[in-house]
């Protein structure tokens, strides 16, 4: 799916476009070169729950290259994912470099994070955590 610009929009918005749970989107998918691109925006769901998306891609890699996640609830973060290396952190050694930030002292305190990768789309393994938030209100 990350072969292509074109396999990761049908890819993107087929998930967007059909979760029961999205109100709505502000995800965008564009080049910015023959080979890379940049997927951003925000997807609200019910719940007053958000997901801030930013993605850099490498479509001749089939690779994510960057990535940062954010779900908030109204104005509050909950957590965000990010793929900074703490190769210091002996307990992320399990999913290194990818993360989670979560309370309390969301900025110092973080977790593995299984299911987020650089060689397969997040976006299912999110939009499923925000889904199971709304569940859990």
């Amino acid at each position: 799916m990350l072969a292509s610009i074109e396999s990761y929009s049908r890819f993107v918005y087929a998930r967007l476009d059909n979760a029961a749970s999205i109100r709505r989107h502000t995800v965008r998918l564009y080049t910015d070169s023959a080979a890379t691109g940049v997927l951003e925006g925000r997807v609200e769901f019910e719940g007053d729950l958000a997901l801030s998306v930013f993605e850099r891609l490498d479509f001749g890699r089939s690779r994510i290259l960057f990535y940062s996640y954010e779900i908030y609830r109204g104005d509050e973060l909950l957590t965000w994912y990010d793929p900074q290396p703490h190769p210091d952190d002996p307990s992320l050694a399990s999913t290194h470099p990818h993360h989670k930030h979560v309370p309390p002292d969301i900025k110092h305190h973080r977790i593995p994070a299984p299911g987020i990768s650089f060689s397969e789309p997040n976006l299912p393994v999110l939009i499923s955590e925000v889904e199971a938030l709304s569940v859990s209100q």
